[in-house]
């Protein structure tokens, strides 16, 4: 069916006339009378009773008209949302983030673009870095932040450093020699992230590069629960700056300073290569750059 034709029907129909339909659409009477012909012509059926003055609506005439005011209704909803989502007026983000990223850098962002959006919904969900890359490869999100290395599918641009510092318990021994040697961490329990860890990645490459290749004396899925167990004395591990600066300032847990090591760790935004952003997520990114 063509959807001009139908235009026109529907013109036609709603004015009673041809010539009313003309005006509404701003064409000639004659074109509208030669489409409509048209039209009849290519259903088979007569739309219009041609009356001595104007028109009136056949049975099969009355039958399209609500569909075709469905139709145009829809057309008119989905111009309306376009431009809502062009002026930022609707639209979403879906957010992945590694843990430091998500947990100690978003949250003031976040807060800032939703007092500029507040029509834009906005969802974060935290996970590791290979979790993060999965989720954009697969549609599930629209940016992600993360350490990671860079794979041909997605674009990673840097948008801040961190630095991996030793942290360790107040009363922890390392804390009272400090600096200490690298070699001195083969003599003490180094907890970690799990496997696919942005962080646990970074500093299993730096040791390895000292000639160091220490397995973790325990594994555990988050920061806070790094910290908090580092906090009993019971090992030391290499958390992001960022995340440790409340406890350090609470006297909770200790920095211990490595002689002639300094982990630093590039903080990526990550897109899929050659993805259309939206409207919304063009203003996200360009918060991001203000930032």
């Amino acid at each position: 069916m063509n959807l001009n034709h139908l235009s026109i029907f529907q013109a036609v129909a709603l004015s009673g006339s041809i010539s009313g339909g003309a005006q509404r659409l701003h064409i000639s009477q004659s074109a509208v009378s030669k489409q409509l012909g048209e039209f009849e012509g290519t259903l088979g059926l007569t739309l219009f009773d041609r009356l001595p003055r104007g028109v009136r609506a056949t049975e099969a005439g009355r039958l399209l008209l609500g569909y075709a005011n469905r139709l145009f209704a829809i057309e008119a909803e989905a111009e309306r949302a376009l431009g809502d989502l062009k002026q930022l007026a609707r639209g979403r983000i879906a957010i992945g983030a590694s843990r430091t990223i998500g947990a100690y850098l978003l949250p003031p962002l976040l807060a800032e673009f939703r007092r500029r959006h507040p029509d834009v919904g906005l969802s974060l969900r935290v996970e590791n870095t290979q979790a993060i890359e999965a989720k954009l490869v697969a549609g599930e999100i629209d940016i992600g932040f993360a350490e990671g290395v860079v794979g041909s599918e997605l674009d990673y641009k840097l948008f801040a450093q961190d630095d991996l510092v030793l942290i360790a318990a107040p009363t922890h021994p390392l804390v009272a020699r400090a600096p200490i040697p690298v070699a001195a961490l083969a003599d003490h329990a180094l907890l970690m992230h799990e496997e696919g860890s942005g962080t646990r990645a970074v500093t299993e490459g730096v040791l390895r590069a000292r000639k160091l290749d220490i397995r973790p004396a325990m594994t555990l899925a988050s920061s806070e629960a790094l910290k908090q167990t580092v906090a009993t004395g019971v090992g030391v591990a290499f958390l992001s700056s960022l995340a440790i600066r409340t406890e350090v300032a609470a006297g909770i847990l200790s920095v211990v300073p490595v002689k002639g090591l300094r982990i630093q760790r590039p903080l990526y935004r990550v897109q899929l290569r050659n993805a259309w952003p939206s409207p919304a997520l063009e203003a996200f990114t360009q918060l991001l750059e203000e930032h």
